[in-house]
């Protein structure tokens, strides 16, 4: 059962990975780049000092780093005491991908960090703003869902890598959102 589901995620790896072109490559470097995302968060923030009181931004501030934190630190034990999943890149796969960037990253790659982060923090500033910015959620979550893609199309991860990332960020944004839903009604109510 694990060897097929394997065999599948590999399969459809190699096709997803093989969809690309040296006219997109720029394109998905720059979308998988976390750095390049520092605007979008810049403009979320200003959001959230728009509509929000100061105790509110406080906890949610503070919360995604809590959250990124969790996230990150949980995809590395996962990689890196786990599962010890070899990248594809990492693999005898190479011969037959594309490796788009410079280098491959690290020699473990099950769950994606890229994807959980960014699924962690689209779920949790969606429900954040949700009630005043009625469809951000769903542009938000597109990009997280665009990370994801970005990193089998680098060829850095499997499918069911950036899958499990996507699911455990989507997990952990919404339950640091009950979290700081508690913390405002207790703390921030005035």
């Amino acid at each position: 059962m694990i060897d097929q589901l394997v065999n599948y995620d590999t399969e459809l790896f190699l096709f997803l990975n093989g969809l690309g072109t040296p006219t997109w490559d720029g394109f998905w470097l720059f979308i998988t780049n976390k750095y390049y995302a520092i605007p979008l968060y810049a403009f979320l923030l200003v959001l959230i000092l728009k509509t929000h009181k100061k105790k509110e931004i406080f906890f949610t501030l503070l919360l995604v780093a809590v959250l990124i934190t969790i996230t990150d630190q949980t995809a590395n034990l996962f990689k890196k005491t786990l599962f010890l999943r070899l990248r594809p890149c990492q693999t005898d796969l190479i011969d037959y991908m594309r490796l788009v960037k410079d280098g491959c990253g690290g020699r473990y790659g099950y769950f994606s960090g890229h994807a959980s982060n960014a699924m962690a923090l689209a779920t949790f500033i969606g429900l954040v703003l949700r009630n005043h910015y009625k469809y951000l959620i769903f542009i938000i979550l597109f990009w997280a869902a665009l990370v994801g893609y970005s990193r089998i199309y680098i060829g850095v991860h499997y499918p069911g890598d950036v899958f499990t990332g996507m699911i455990v960020g989507g997990i952990y944004g919404g339950m640091i959102f009950k979290f700081r839903e508690f913390l405002i009604k207790k703390y921030a109510q005035n």
